[in-house]
């Protein structure tokens, strides 16, 4: 396909511009891309010309046009990661005969997206639309096992970041940590009476190309009901839903991330 590295060099250029928080001048998007000027040049027109990057003539750098914009807005709109995780979770509680739920990283809470429901089990707090701390959540520490150091230093500054229910859960970013280092050698996240008394979760996340968590697959079961040898067989469920949908996406396998995590 003769316009394919060119269409790759102009996503690459996108991808730059929406990683900084101000617009760009050129010269820096040919050094960090390693192009030549001449090329980023004529990338930045065609991109002019239909929308998607606009040029500040007074200070001689580029940023996202409106077209980027809408194309982040028509994501928002058509919910695609819900609508190919839906299917995955609807598997998964055929296999597990427990509840199933998707859940995003937001701030210092999970936002719960998904949940498919096992015929015959109770509701959960875990519907649609709630958010809960992530600390507490199984789905939550899966995410934040995922994140760079940095990041989980910045979302947890100081012991007034942390929410508990019922008495549980991590006070402290030590303990925090220590949570998190345990869900990495295991390669998928637990809770158990954390979130809702008598009820555990495991968890595991779904990762970008980047090794970003975008979601976190978990499955809820009353914790007498489910005995040790049990909860590892849902959690390999729960891990290979987690890597299929970060497949689908385009993302990385999530075990092999976990895996060669660095504690933060």
């Amino acid at each position: 396909m003769p316009n394919a590295p060119a269409a790759a060099q102009a996503l690459a250029v996108l991808r730059l511009l929406a990683r900084h928080t101000a617009p760009v001048p050129a010269a820096a998007i040919a050094r960090d891309l390693d192009l030549p000027r001449s090329s980023v040049y004529h990338l930045l027109a065609v991109l002019r010309r239909e929308g998607f990057v606009v040029h500040l003539p007074e200070e001689r750098r580029w940023g996202l046009g409106v077209a980027a914009f809408e194309l982040g807005s028509a994501y928002s709109r058509q919910a695609p990661l819900a609508r190919v995780a839906r299917p995955l979770l609807a598997r998964l509680v055929d296999a597990t005969t427990h509840n199933a739920h998707l859940a995003v990283l937001h701030g210092r809470d999970v936002l719960y997206v998904i949940e498919e429901r096992a015929p015959g089990r109770p509701p959960l707090v875990t519907d649609v639309g709630v958010r809960l701390p992530a600390t507490l959540t199984a789905s939550g520490l899966a995410m934040l096992a995922a994140l760079p150091p940095a990041q989980v230093r910045a979302l947890f500054p100081s012991r007034d970041a942390f929410v508990q229910r019922h008495g549980v859960g991590p006070g402290s970013l030590p303990a925090l940590r220590r949570e998190l280092a345990e869900v990495r050698r295991a390669g998928f996240a637990a809770e158990d009476g954390s979130v809702t008394p008598d009820f555990a979760s495991v968890a595991s996340a779904v990762l970008d190309h980047s090794g970003h968590p975008v979601a976190g697959v978990a499955v809820t079961f009353p914790a007498a009901e489910v005995d040790g040898h049990e909860r590892a067989a849902i959690a390999r469920q729960v891990t290979r839903v987690a890597g299929e949908l970060s497949r689908r996406i385009g993302g990385r396998s999530t075990a092999g991330t976990l895996a060669s995590g660095t504690v933060p």
